[in-house]
């Protein structure tokens, strides 16, 4: 099969230079077509999408914007729909992961930008979101405006399908016509999302533009971000490093780079009738897109002192994680990623024969691996494809030195506590770097306009424009009513 990605209004796609990306092999093969831009082109494209966005996206009402995107999603959540159709078959050929792993991912994903929501993620960051359509009263006297970017380019990762959505929707909601650079990885859902939102909004078709090239294309970069007011960009460490030397020094960059998260258990969880329960919803968190995505679970520090012990709770997760590899089979793993699974046992093997305290729970053949040990360590990143470590502890506050260790990288706390000690650890953890607390479960399903990485989805991306109560008293003494 054959298909064709990017968007590029403005352009010929017979002048542009299109290069297959395969995925898959036999009969579920999937060659991707994407476009590769020459500089020049880049300049062309850039032009045409910030003078469209200039006269067609700047003027929109927001809740104009909101009710257009809730229509493609709407589009997008309806199974029937040729636009979700072709999602379902091409998504789980594409990224590798369970097809029925991709339509409840999806699904639960989506909901999360219907109006309500887009809604409360304007006014979560907007006290009054009038003030992205016009000047409005500030508290202190004078007016203030919100702009957004004259172009906003995004550099997306291809770990979790449809991560696009995310910063495409930001930069929709502030008016910032965009340029999306998709991965390799997935270069398909950014290109849909975009045909799709032309069709329901037709005022929106030329605002944004999809594009690819090979990551470390150093001449597209420096073309494409020397046309942008702000660059935002996901990926790994060096990738973010490597691309902040190709941003002119007057763009803003915001990058969103490597993270981790963990998992914490508190004895109050480990009952018999709750440890059950808590460690299915662990082993959701360790299932979902295969640990790819920033907020999801390296450890688990499970609490002694409870009916069912660390020990228990790691071989109940074990359980949850094989039962799970009958309904959502994990994915075919790169030659890379065998070898790192295969380092990562071997490693915590090496522990087990040094008197560490670690046991493996899982066969060297299994697709999960569950390594449980007596005694809390550093926080320490997993092979990723469901490799999972459960160290027991005493009291769930003795992992905020091994947390606050990795301040840098500590995103997501997932928490199984009860009420009265999760709000003691709630205030602790954020003094550790944690950036979002959620229940075990919810690790990988964040909700709608979070603050991804601890800050503002949307006032990161606009500049205030501030009218001074001064100049309106002074405007007063020239107008014809004056005495």
């Amino acid at each position: 099969m054959k298909i064709t990605a990017g968007y590029l209004p403005g352009l010929k796609s017979s002048e542009v230079q299109w290069h297959t990306l395969g995925f898959g092999a036999g009969a579920q093969q999937v060659d991707v077509l994407v476009p590769q831009l020459t500089p020049a082109q880049l300049h062309t494209l850039a032009a045409h999408v910030r003078n469209q966005g200039r006269t067609q996206l700047k003027s929109m009402p927001v809740t104009q914007i909101i009710a257009a995107i809730d229509r493609a999603i709407e589009r997008l959540l309806n199974p029937a729909d040729p636009y979700r159709l072709e999602l379902a078959l091409l998504l789980p050929r594409i990224s590798g992961f369970d097809a029925e792993m991709v339509r409840l991912g999806l699904n639960a994903y989506l909901k999360t930008f219907r109006a309500p929501q887009l809604q409360r993620f304007v006014a979560e960051d907007f006290s009054n979101p009038k003030l992205l359509d016009e000047f409005q009263p500030r508290a202190k006297g004078g007016m203030a405006r919100a702009l957004g970017p004259e172009l906003l380019v995004h550099v997306w990762a291809g770990n979790v399908p449809g991560l696009p959505l995310w910063s495409l929707v930001c930069g929709l909601l502030v008016k910032a016509p965009a340029i999306g650079k998709v991965a390799s990885a997935e270069p398909l859902f950014a290109s849909l999302f975009a045909r799709l939102l032309a069709e329901v909004e037709p005022r929106l078709a030329e605002v944004l533009a999809i594009v690819w090239f090979k990551g470390g294309d150093t001449a597209s970069e420096r073309a494409l971000f020397a046309e942008a007011d702000t660059v935002l960009a996901y990926g790994g460490n060096d990738t973010l490093t490597a691309l902040r030397q190709q941003v002119p020094v007057s763009t803003r960059f915001l990058p969103h780079g490597h993270k981790l998260s963990v998992g914490l258990v508190s004895a109050a969880a480990l009952d018999v009738a709750h440890a059950p329960a808590t460690a299915r919803a662990a082993a959701l968190d360790v299932v979902r897109y295969e640990q790819q995505g920033c907020y999801s679970p390296h450890t688990y520090y499970v609490a002694r002192g409870g009916r069912v012990t660390p020990r228990e709770f790691a071989q109940q997760l074990a359980g949850e994680l094989a039962a799970l590899q009958h309904k959502f089979a994990r994915r075919t793993l790169t030659l890379e990623e065998s070898a790192s699974m295969a380092g990562w046992r071997q490693g915590q093997e090496m522990q087990g024969f040094t008197g560490a305290g670690v046991e493996l729970l899982g066969d060297a053949g299994a697709a999960w691996c569950v390594a449980y040990a007596e005694q809390a360590s550093a926080l320490l990143p997993c092979a990723l494809n469901r490799t999972v470590q459960v160290q027991a502890v005493d009291r769930l506050e003795d992992t905020l030195p091994l947390l606050a260790a990795q301040r840098e990288v500590l995103q997501t706390v997932g928490l199984a506590a009860a009420p009265q000690e999760l709000h003691a650890l709630a205030e602790r953890l954020g003094a550790a770097g944690a950036t979002r607390l959620c229940a075990i479960g919810q690790m990988t399903a964040p909700e709608a306009g979070w603050h991804h990485d601890g800050r503002f989805s949307l006032l990161d991306l606009v500049r205030m424009v501030e009218l001074e109560q001064s100049a309106e008293d002074a405007a007063e003494q020239f107008a014809p009513y004056r005495d």
